[in-house]
């Protein structure tokens, strides 16, 4: 028997499956829909110039139009082509036309989002809590992957995240003091925000963007500003194991960069799952400190 919680776990976990499939068409289209925003932009400004810009493109382009489509040969994807995690194993990995090999992300975004919305719903049960930490865990995962694909962390993600938080706090959803998450959405901007400045000052080049001084500002909102220290240190360590990593073996992206967002958000993930004070802890035990 699964009991209660063991119930309340499989239900979001399956819920969780639904919307990590949506999440996969954000992940895909909302860069690009960003990108035809500031084509848009571009195409006005050069006509109040005076000037002729290209034709931009006619087409609706959102998160629910058009449908799916396999990139390689335009297949529609069906509705009974697109239930998660089951039909990427019925179709074998491939596009049911064209056999063009689909990319094991999809159903790993999937089974990702159910496993985060069923250790949620594991710790806080069906409750408003468990659904905000829900929300909490689908942006994050959205932003990471963004974020590594792109180097862009949507202000239409990272604002509302930061919102969420405060908000959170204020009704008591989130272990955190109005005034901690305050303080830690203040602190997690500034304190990176900082960085910038004095690596830019010190050596010409911008180290990272201005999406990560949100994305810590929105961390510091939903775990409180004692929670900025540990958050900080596990993204930084693990962000230079992988950047190390990816060096030696020559996976570094044109321009030598690894986005940062992906380990803020790692870290952000491991605090919600173990707490922020224990994360610290482990850390430092690993490193023998």
């Amino acid at each position: 028997m699964l009991g209660l919680q063991g119930m309340d776990a499989l239900i979001a976990g399956t819920i969780g499956l639904l919307i990590g499939s949506f999440l996969n068409v954000v992940i895909h289209r909302l860069p690009r829909m960003m990108e035809r925003a500031w084509a848009a932009e571009c195409h006005d400004y050069l006509i109040e110039q005076g000037q002729t810009p290209p034709a931009l493109p006619s087409d609706r382009f959102n998160l629910l139009t058009p449908r799916s489509r396999c990139p390689h040969c335009g297949h529609a994807v069906r509705w009974y082509e697109n239930i998660p995690v089951l039909s990427y194993l019925v179709l074998r990995g491939r596009c049911s036309a064209c056999k063009t090999r689909i990319s094991w992300r999809y159903p790993i975004v999937e089974l990702s989002t159910a496993a985060l919305f069923a250790v949620c719903a594991w710790r806080w049960g069906l409750t408003p809590t468990a659904l905000a930490w829900c929300g909490f865990s689908a942006a994050l995962l959205v932003l990471a992957l963004i974020d590594w694909d792109t180097t862009l962390l949507p202000d239409s993600i990272t604002l509302p995240l930061l919102w969420a938080g405060l908000l959170a706090a204020m009704l008591r959803w989130t272990p955190v003091s109005v005034s901690d998450a305050l303080w830690g959405a203040m602190g997690g901007y500034l304190s990176l925000w900082t960085v910038y400045w004095a690596f830019k000052l010190v050596t010409g080049k911008e180290g990272m963007g201005y999406g990560d001084f949100k994305l810590f500002a929105a961390l510091g909102a939903w775990f409180g500003w004692t929670a900025l220290v540990p958050i900080i240190l596990v993204s930084s360590v693990i962000g230079a194991i992988v950047g190390i990593g990816m060096k030696l073996f020559k996976n570094l992206r044109e321009g030598g960069y690894v986005p940062f967002g992906p380990f803020l958000a790692g870290a952000g993930f491991a605090a919600m799952i173990v707490g922020p004070q224990a994360l610290l802890q482990r850390i430092l035990g690993w490193l023998g400190l």
